[in-house]
């Protein structure tokens, strides 16, 4: 059984290997075409091949290609209503005279859409029909009867990621871009979540006048089931900050702490972000620092919120 897998292993393999000898200038101008598209990709195929144009369309679509799938056999019957004259086909069929292809090809060319077929058989009636052909033929299939599509649908696959990557390349397209396409991934959310998305806000936020007293601070702090808050001037301007730690360690020193004023336990001039920073440079200042909570301050250096670790954990950043 494992001499069978190898085999088959090594049979799709080269099925992707031999288009490297196969690529020539009719992969570029496929390139090209859907460079310069307009309107969307409209992937189709029949069967395997189907299942095989679904990953190509989402592929193409997440690398910055916009890009739909098109059943075939929906399209006769209302769906081809979704190609236009501004889009690019892109038809899979390894024999190339699957009926359910066939039968949308002449409704493709009379909305005047281009079509590049990715084939077995560069004879086909697709690809006469096509405006450029890409040649997906593959010597024999993995399956032991050659019938079930294995290497061709293989061959179809890489050479659909093939396409997708050199239009993303030639996009210039960045890891921003990507993330911007994923944000419920953590690629996506690294890059563009910003602290204002995941702060701590309104009852939550301890904020305490300078002259207050540190009792009234630690009761600030467990309203807002914080473990810090904000200490702030007549301006109510950002001065300094307490946690419940600075607390407990002050009062193990002098036990007349809690009616000290603020601003004499207070750490001055604390480490602060602001709101339309990413929440990643947050979690840097929080790690590099070894801190718990990290004021958010507005352009007047008021406190609008706090950044904790534990919300950017819950935010799936860390």
């Amino acid at each position: 059984m494992l001499e069978r897998a190898k085999e088959v292993l090594d049979t799709e393999a080269n099925a992707i290997l031999s288009l490297k000898e196969r690529l020539d200038e009719h992969f570029t101008e496929a390139v090209d075409l859907i460079l310069k598209c307009k309107g969307r990709v409209v992937v189709t195929g029949m069967g395997k091949s189907g299942a095989i144009g679904r990953k190509i369309a989402g592929t193409l679509a997440s690398t910055g290609s916009p890009a739909l799938f098109l059943h075939p056999a929906e399209g006769v019957h209302g769906d081809i209503g979704m190609v236009t004259s501004q889009d690019v086909v892109i038809a899979l069929s390894n024999s190339g005279e699957t009926d359910e292809i066939m039968s949308i090809v002449p409704i493709i060319k009379r909305i005047g859409a281009k079509l590049i077929s990715v084939v077995g058989r560069a004879d086909s009636a697709l690809a006469k029909h096509s405006d450029v052909v890409l040649d997906a033929s593959v010597e024999k299939e993995a399956c032991p009867l050659g019938l079930a599509p294995t290497a061709s649908t293989t061959a179809m696959l890489a050479l659909g990621d093939a396409l997708a990557l050199c239009a993303m390349e030639a996009r210039k397209f960045t890891r921003e871009d990507y993330a911007l396409l994923h944000p419920g991934g953590a690629l996506g959310r690294r890059l563009t979540l910003r602290v204002g998305d995941v702060m701590r806000t309104g009852d939550r936020v301890a904020i305490v006048d300078e002259d207050e007293i540190v009792r009234e601070v630690l009761f600030a702090i467990t309203r807002a089931g914080a473990g810090a808050a904000n200490v702030v001037n007549a301006e109510r301007k950002l001065v300094g900050i307490i946690t419940d730690g600075d607390v407990r360690r002050h009062m193990l020193a002098d036990e007349r702490c809690l009616y000290k004023k603020a601003s004499e336990i207070m750490t001055k001039n604390p480490r602060y972000i602001r709101a339309d920073q990413l929440a990643t440079e947050g979690m840097r200042i929080l790690e590099v620092y070894k801190i718990g909570e990290l004021p958010v301050l507005d352009d007047d250096f008021r406190p609008i919120g706090m950044l904790m670790l534990k919300d950017l954990f819950e935010a799936g950043i860390v």
